[in-house]
């Protein structure tokens, strides 16, 4: 079953405001519903209270950076299915092979996308993510 954007809800772990206006903004106009953290720990609370459909992290952040937050995600049970994409400016290699073998289900690099085509991974991603569901 395909979840529509108006009963998807996407948390949005970023420090930056002027990027967390970007992001929020353009998923409220695609139809998301858009919860905030502003970093690493309360991000964590976050998901584990709301358990979001998605949750688009940043890594460098302060409290907690995205990795700790990824790695505490997976371990449990009630946030571990929920699909994470990493958001970052973390462009190396190195980088975006720890993001994905730590359990992400995307990462894009902030400099290299444009907020419609991260909308798009959202989309490809819930649907990969609904129909192991």
């Amino acid at each position: 079953m395909q979840l529509e954007p108006k009963d998807t809800t996407i948390l949005l772990v970023e420090d930056d405001k002027f990027l967390v206006d970007i992001f929020a903004t353009r998923l409220q106009s695609a139809g998301y519903n858009v919860i905030i953290a502003n970093d690493g720990e309360s991000g964590l609370k976050i998901a584990t209270e709301k358990r979001p459909h998605l949750i688009l992290l940043d890594i460098i952040m302060p409290q907690m950076d995205g990795y700790e937050v990824l790695a505490k995600l997976q371990q449990q049970d009630m946030t571990k299915n929920i699909p994470v994409i990493l958001l970052t400016n973390l462009g190396h290699e190195e980088d975006v092979e720890k993001g994905l073998k730590s359990g992400a289900a995307g990462y894009l690099i902030k400099a290299q996308y444009t907020p419609s085509e991260v909308i798009n991974k959202i989309k490809e991603v819930l649907e990969k993510y609904n129909s192991t569901l």
